[in-house]
């Protein structure tokens, strides 16, 4: 059910329906969005919110979902109809010049001394990456991609999040009533901004931080074998700036540019909806993806149909070895993950970055069921 039009479904043709059925066997934050010219369609909202319960959740005094999402508007107040433009295909995507959280520009949000809020935010913008600094406050991440994982401050207190991350966090409001806490939008330097005030009401909840658990039960997620796992080598290259060369497929790529072709994994853009398999894995094998980023721009890249463990960064093992199901890659970035290809079929493997994905950045990997581990 996962929506990529000519791989797992055709696309719901105007005025058609499509009935979607799936077992929800993963508690966690997820969303849903459209993979037909999904750069325009995302781009004008079309997503929303899906929240799987835990038959057993943290204890908190409220759960909020924030889907954070930015807008290229102009200066009548309408969405700039300039979808697809080269200089953002070639750059860093269509970043907007309005944010906001859950289709408002946000303002002010109450809170309440003393309680204890489950903040699921997910990132539904089509290439703006946040990172959020909630002043004084003292998040902690307890899930990543709807997985639950150890729970741990963000690096340097500041909550990055690329395009399709969910990021779930704990936050006890530790303030005293009538205060302000401005949440603040750090990621680009020098175009740091206010994102929403965090408003203390007049009555304290508790007096001190309540000590109730913040580990999630984990979802049953096959784990890889390292000592089997076979491992794979994959470069992502293009856009303006970054490395063209890849062993002899600078040529390759350089032909397919002219096509207008701007991204590419192992030196091959995406063309149409049918694309050859990138790779082809015997179900219920276990893998790890050596993944390159040779470019000078950002990618969360994104594995449909997965989770995996984020394993190790630029050669360093992570401390989580968190389950994700997007990882962010930085320039020139090299990241490790492992997985159990587990789930048979075609599943699309691309940066969630629209415009990147629309440019190239897209392929498919093969789970085969006919070549089964014995």
């Amino acid at each position: 059910m996962d929506g990529v039009p000519f791989l797992t479904q055709d696309p719901i043709p105007v005025d058609g329906d499509f009935l979607y059925e799936f077992d929800a066997l993963d508690a966690g934050t997820f969303w849903y969005h459209p993979h037909q010219r999904s750069s325009e369609q995302v781009g004008r909202g079309l997503y929303g919110p899906l929240i799987v319960e835990e038959a057993d959740p943290i204890r908190v005094d409220r759960d909020l979902t924030w889907m954070l999402d930015d807008w290229r508007m102009t200066r009548d107040g309408q969405i700039a109809d300039d979808f697809g433009n080269r200089h953002d295909a070639t750059h860093g995507g269509r970043i907007g010049n309005s944010v906001t959280i859950n289709g408002q520009i946000p303002d002010r949000i109450a809170v309440r001394s003393g309680e204890r809020i489950r903040l699921r935010l997910v990132n539904a913008a089509n290439a703006r990456i946040f990172g959020l600094d909630f002043g004084g406050l003292a998040p902690v991440v307890v899930a990543l991609d709807g997985q639950p994982v150890t729970p741990h401050a963000p690096d340097s207190d500041i909550v990055v999040i690329g395009p399709a991350m969910r990021v779930d966090l704990v936050i006890d409001m530790t303030g005293k009533p009538g205060e302000v806490v401005t949440v603040t939008e750090v990621f680009y330097d020098g175009l740091e901004y206010r994102l929403v005030d965090l408003v203390y009401g007049p009555d304290r909840l508790r007096d001190s931080v309540p000590d109730w658990s913040m580990h999630l039960r984990p979802n049953p997620l096959a784990e890889p074998d390292m000592a089997s796992a076979a491992r794979h080598q994959i470069v992502f290259n293009g856009g303006m700036m970054g490395q063209m060369m890849m062993g002899g497929g600078m040529g390759s790529m350089m032909g397919q540019m002219r096509e207008g072709n701007m991204w590419f994994i192992n030196g091959e853009a995406a063309t149409g909806h049918m694309m050859d398999p990138l790779l082809v894995l015997p179900q219920g094998t276990s893998h790890v993806f050596e993944m390159d980023n040779r470019t000078a721009w950002h990618h969360p890249i994104h594995f449909h149909g997965h989770s995996f463990r984020v394993i190790a960064r630029n050669g360093q093992p992570t401390r989580h070895r968190e389950w994700q199901d997007t990882v962010l890659m930085a320039p020139e970035e090299r990241v490790e993950i492992a997985f159990v290809a587990d789930n048979p079929g075609d599943w699309m493997f691309h940066c969630h970055i629209l415009e990147h994905q629309a440019a190239g950045m897209t392929g498919v990997i093969r789970v085969d069921p006919d070549t089964t581990k014995t």
